[in-house]
């Protein structure tokens, strides 16, 4: 087995070419996470599978916070760098979103929207379906009217 030794004893640890990659990597990193969230914003904002979300938004903090919020949020959850907790000092998503009440409908809404993003960005099936279940696992949790 291909190890390092760590600094803390000796332990071994396990080399970066034997560890999964992450979603982040498995994306891209930073730049088509990045369009992934613009194209996902846009759709929310112009055109009318997103116009639930986008009055959700418009009672919020508004689109253009959440374009970098979500972004800062993902890039950690994917397993890239954890800007949001560095900003926040947390990724708790049910704090996040406590000031808005969110229905099936909104939850519907905004998986097919991103449905709609990852398409349109060009990610394979299997990484949609990888994207997808954790989206949909924790727009499910987030359900609160």
């Amino acid at each position: 087995m291909d190890t390092e030794l760590s600094r803390n004893g000796g332990a071994p640890l396990q080399s970066s070419a034997l560890r999964e990659p992450s979603l982040y990597d498995l994306i891209g990193g930073e730049a088509p996470l990045r369009k992934l969230i613009e194209t996902f914003y846009d759709i929310v904002e112009f055109e009318p599978e997103g116009r639930v979300l986008h009055v959700l938004h418009l009672r919020g903090h508004g689109v253009a916070h959440s374009r970098i919020e979500q972004f800062n949020f993902l890039s950690g959850f994917f397993g890239g760098p954890g800007l949001y907790v560095q900003k926040y000092g947390h990724s708790d998503v049910r704090e996040m979103h406590e000031h808005v009440e969110i229905d099936v409908e909104a939850r519907d809404a905004w998986l097919n929207c991103m449905s709609i993003a990852i398409d349109r960005v060009g990610f394979s099936p299997d990484i949609k379906a990888r994207l997808m279940a954790p989206f949909t696992r924790v727009a499910t949790m987030l359900v609160n009217k």
